[in-house]
């Protein structure tokens, strides 16, 4: 009787928990709320290389997600642009390795990073970019440094998720939050006087642009890329 009783809340528990969807697909939850896929886990018919209509071969698909092989790929975008919108995306990196989200992107300036704010991925144990907090993975790259707790080892897949909605950007990894900010605010704008960024023009001045994953030289994986267009 205690085992049946046993088996039977076993049972209840499973159907009392969310659904997950497989890698690279989504939940019919997820359909209705109006999720879309950026990568299906079979082609990257969604992207292409920055300044160019086509995607670099050493941008291919690896276990179930695309992978950046190394130095020469290119940066990649986003075919369509974006305004108000909810990102998902997992990512890994390899071992002394450097790349990032980019949002806001465009392909005005010299380079995809030239007016697009980017969130940090990094191998914040070994790449030589670790001095700073604002530096290691998950930051608003050389503004707002992500906590401890967020960070994992090299080699481990992480989960960014990233909020734009009317220039309020927020952004958290591994569930832990991150940054809340309001683009183009007062505290934004004291943030980009002591960053990098100061001198740069244009530097998120954009209201709608294409999401970016960076070619920093070193492979990189995503996977479950999802969004969420927003009113």
């Amino acid at each position: 009787m205690q085992r049946r009783m046993f088996a039977t809340l076993l049972f209840c528990s499973a159907l009392a928990l969310p659904a997950v969807a497989a890698d690279n697909q989504l939940t019919k939850e997820e359909q209705n709320a109006g999720w879309t896929l950026l990568f299906n886990g079979q082609d990257m018919q969604q992207w292409r290389n920055f300044k160019s209509d086509s995607l670099n071969p050493l941008w291919v698909i690896e276990d179930n997600a695309m992978k950046l092989m190394g130095q020469g790929g290119g940066d990649i975008l986003t075919k369509k642009t974006y305004r108000n919108y909810e990102l998902m995306l997992d990512w890994k990196i390899s071992e002394v390795g450097n790349s990032g989200v980019l949002i806001m992107a465009d392909e005005s300036g010299q380079y995809i990073y030239s007016h697009a704010p980017e969130i940090q991925i990094l191998d914040n144990e070994r790449h030589p970019d670790n001095k700073l907090a604002t530096h290691l993975s998950g930051s608003l790259y050389d503004m707002v440094a992500s906590p401890v707790a967020s960070q994992k080892k090299a080699g481990e897949w992480n989960t960014a998720r990233i909020r734009l909605e009317n220039s309020r950007l927020q952004v958290w990894q591994n569930g832990i939050a991150v940054t809340d900010i309001l683009i183009g605010s007062a505290e934004w704008k004291k943030l980009v006087a002591g960053s990098k960024f100061a001198s740069w023009p244009g530097f998120a001045a954009n209201k709608t642009g294409h999401i970016g994953l960076q070619d920093h030289g070193d492979p990189v994986w995503f996977k479950n890329i999802k969004i969420k267009e927003l009113n």
